[in-house]
């Protein structure tokens, strides 16, 4: 039998009130996806309920949790991230005290002293396997990663500029130029970073259920006149979809709504699932998780950049292992449209340049 702790978090004034469970898993959400409408989904509330309960809490602690931006998705406060943040430390503590309270109520059983967690701030382009990855780890693991997700070109940009250890970006497998990839290549440099592999992934169109007007192509989109939910500028995948109707000669003016943008895959998906437009673009997994049509265009692989000089100590060493092991194998298999094959290689930059080979 295990005994198992739980944070109990309340408020302290002229009397003591529990904070509402939702609030914590919401605001982790939140974090996570970058969009309160991608949050939902995740955490399996209701829109109207996320929204009644961060007014509730704005109120209660005199302060906003989360700040929406029309165009810009959802973030965390100051507030909302030092909430984020305690109960991560809180969670962190209790994990290394559990191995004592096993053994405290075990049959003379003996722990091993539990492994110092490390820390890897890690900026990264939206993807849904990485989100599991950060919030799976177990806490034998001795990794925390620290995970704010963003646009690829900024993600390199925060890389470059030491804000953050590790930057997640995708480049496409073929059908790219090699001068295209060398936007991504802009933060990196051969002989101070690595990249390690993380996963092969399916982008492509996603549609309403039973795909009901047919559309196999941004072509068909501009030409029934269609609304299009479109990703951020500087994001990864939107580089790849303004190559990409640049390549099919479709002028962005022809597509509805071509300026209206989601920051996560996820939220271009719930956008297409509840109605808000009639096609978006984004990954295999998240049309999946909402059982929608997909119209596979492009297949990517997503890579994770480090620093050469990292790559042996422990925070990067553990990274490598835990995309090596079978925890990471069977989360992936949780996703539609992954492959893993590789993940935890270590590569030189030129893998960007011969990934339409590999």
């Amino acid at each position: 039998m295990k005994i198992v702790p739980a944070l109990r978090w309340t408020l302290e004034g002229e009397s003591v009130e529990a904070l509402d469970a939702r609030l914590l898993p919401l605001l982790h959400a939140i974090s996570g996806s970058a969009s309160l409408a991608a949050a939902v989904v995740d955490y399996g509330i209701s829109y109207r309920a996320a929204w009644g309960l961060l007014r509730e809490y704005q109120r209660k602690l005199g302060a906003p949790l989360v700040l929406l931006e029309r165009g810009r998705g959802a973030s965390l406060t100051k507030t909302g991230e030092m909430l984020v943040g305690l109960d991560k430390a809180a969670a962190r503590r209790l994990a290394r005290i559990l191995p004592g309270l096993g053994a405290a109520i075990g049959a003379g059983a003996r722990s091993e002293e539990p492994v110092a967690t490390v820390r890897l701030r890690v900026a990264a382009s939206h993807d849904l396997l990485l989100a599991a990855l950060a919030s799976g780890l177990p806490a034998g693991s001795g990794l925390d990663l620290e995970l704010s997700f963003m646009g690829s070109l900024h993600a390199l940009r925060e890389y470059a500029e030491g804000r953050a250890d590790v930057a997640g970006f995708h480049v496409p497998l073929t059908g790219r130029p090699d001068q295209d990839r060398a936007v991504m290549l802009r933060g990196l440099r051969a002989r101070r970073d690595r990249l390690l592999r993380f996963a092969d992934r399916d982008q492509g169109l996603i549609l309403p259920r039973r795909n009901p007007m047919r559309v196999r192509s941004f072509q068909d989109i501009a030409g029934q006149r269609l609304r299009f939910i479109n990703r951020q500028r500087g994001s990864g995948t939107r580089v790849l979809i303004d190559h990409m109707i640049a390549g099919e000669r479709i002028d962005p003016s022809a597509i509805i709504g071509y300026g209206n943008e989601e920051f996560t895959h996820r939220a271009v998906a719930a956008t297409v699932a509840s109605g808000g437009a009639d096609a978006g673009f984004g990954l295999r997994a998240a049309a999946a998780e909402h059982r929608l049509a997909f119209i596979q265009l492009v297949r990517e692989r997503y890579f994770l950049a480090v620093r050469a000089t990292a790559v042996e100590k422990p925070a990067v060493a553990r990274l490598v292992a835990a995309l090596r092991s079978p925890l990471f194998a069977r989360m992936a298999r949780g996703f539609a449209g992954y492959r893993t094959d590789a993940a935890g290689s270590v590569v030189g930059l030129d893998a960007i340049g011969a990934a339409e080979t590999t």
